[in-house]
């Protein structure tokens, strides 16, 4: 079990002020990281919060996993290591 989160379907009325303050009701938040789009800036629903051990993050996964915030039932799981992505812009046809 690892120590970061993955938390989606989150609404876009979310901080990370509001990660920070849900997830300490378990334990200590080491980081919370709401994803945005370059772009616009907006959030794009889904974010990441670290706890400080195991047993943290086992619990946040217990009590917030579709639980209700704002209206919207929340994901919350282990986060999975990111997959490396393949360069070029196309389907790697010569």
């Amino acid at each position: 079990m690892g120590r970061k989160l993955y938390v989606g379907n989150l609404p876009f009325s979310a901080t990370e002020d509001t990660l920070l303050e849900t997830f300490s009701a378990c334990g200590t938040v080491d980081s919370a990281k709401l994803i945005t789009d370059r772009d616009t800036g907006r959030s794009k629903g889904f974010a990441f919060v670290e706890m400080s051990s195991d047993e943290e993050a086992q619990e946040a996964i217990s009590k917030f996993d579709g639980n209700d915030l704002d209206g919207r039932p929340l994901r919350v799981n282990e986060a999975k290591p990111k997959e490396p992505r393949s360069g070029g812009f196309g389907g790697g046809r010569y």
